[in-house]
């Protein structure tokens, strides 16, 4: 049985967004199929008008913790806030409680995506803070790693986000930086190699 896959994303400025509709491609041409949702707004409208963010994409589903227990694996997208992630996804977190106790996200699979507004925003750091919440929920981790994608993460030639983590983008500080053609390229390899590894998996 096929896995039955979300991509759960939180994007202020766009950027995780572009991110996920990769991800979601390299699913799709590895022959899965995904449904994306995303977390839900905690800043209000005043303070997002001051940010320039852009209004989010109202055809795409809030994320609901007692939807998501349908699912078997996720890609998580998560944009860096001090090296970490940020409120709208910590209050998602807070609410999963009722997953938590009962055991409903253990044992599933899960990836995650980043962006950073910084060199040193946290690529990494995101990522290895957000595997304590992995844990807690007994996810099973599935890392990018190298073996699909050596040729992108060793690339020294341009300045670019992801790595054995996962993949990732650099916003800069004001959001005007926009994913590049290796960073899209790298999401869309991230997506073909969890769907490669997930379904290998009897979800029965």
């Amino acid at each position: 049985m096929a896995p039955k896959i979300a991509i759960v994303y939180y994007s202020t400025w766009g950027h995780i967004k572009q991110l996920a509709e990769a991800e979601a491609a390299g699913i799709k041409e590895a022959g899965g199929s995904v449904d994306i949702f995303q977390i839900q707004e905690t800043l209000p409208e005043e303070v997002l008008g001051k940010m320039h963010a852009p209004p989010k994409d109202t055809s795409i589903p809030i994320a609901d913790p007692k939807t998501l227990e349908q699912y078997d694996a996720f890609l998580f997208g998560i944009p860096t806030r001090y090296g970490t992630f940020p409120a709208q996804w910590k209050t998602f977190w807070d609410s999963t409680g009722g997953q938590w106790q009962t055991g409903a996200f253990w044992g599933k699979y899960a990836g995650l995506f980043v962006s950073t507004g910084t060199l040193g925003g946290g690529q990494e750091s995101t990522a290895l803070n957000s595997i304590s919440t992995l844990a807690h929920h007994g996810f099973i981790y599935v890392p990018l790693g190298y073996k699909t994608t050596f040729n992108i993460l060793a690339d020294m030639s341009e300045v670019r986000g992801g790595s054995a983590w996962g993949a990732g983008t650099f916003s800069a500080a004001d959001g005007s930086r926009q994913p590049t053609e290796k960073e899209l390229t790298l999401a869309k390899e991230q997506g073909k190699a969890f769907y490669g590894a997930v379904s290998k998996v009897n979800f029965a």
